[in-house]
């Protein structure tokens, strides 16, 4: 069991450095975005998060490569497994489906999707930062008569 833990805790730390950087690229990218002038201001806002949500996903998908790899390393699954699959199902707390991990690596699916739940819910926190920010600055670049609101024909 110490074995187990050991490499979902490495792994797990390897996943944070890779969305620590990611998130800070997402929210450098929308804040710069963000500050520009746009007529079409709610074109511009979707385009922002639909920017830094593909970021988001596209980290997320190295973090389950990262996973998938570890399982390989280690043979936590019966030769031949989609290790891949294995790792998407963990991460997203989907649970089992064709493969299973072997009785000495059981507790590396609940600490995958343990991962997965946190880096999800990072991902949940920058999407609404972004988002707030960016109609933040939005609001500030829009002249006092015509809001950003609602009634906004953009």
């Amino acid at each position: 069991m110490p074995r187990q833990f050991l490499v979902g805790c490495s792994v797990s730390v390897i996943n944070i450095m890779i969305h620590a950087p990611i998130t800070l690229v997402a929210i450098g990218i929308a804040r710069r975005a963000g500050l520009r002038r746009r007529s079409r201001l709610r074109l511009h806002l979707m385009t922002v998060m639909v920017v830094t949500a593909l970021v988001l996903m596209i980290a997320h998908t190295a973090e389950i490569m990262v996973w998938s790899l570890a399982y390989a390393a280690v043979g936590a699954a019966p030769a031949g497994s989609d290790l891949l699959d294995f790792a998407f199902v963990n991460y997203t707390t989907l649970g089992y489906g064709d493969v299973t991990p072997l009785k000495e690596w059981r507790l590396i699916g609940p600490m995958t999707a343990m991962n997965g739940i946190l880096m999800f819910g990072w991902s949940t926190a920058v999407l609404f930062e972004v988002l707030r920010k960016t109609i933040e600055h939005l609001a500030l670049l829009v002249p006092a008569e015509r809001p950003f609101n609602s009634a906004d024909p953009d």
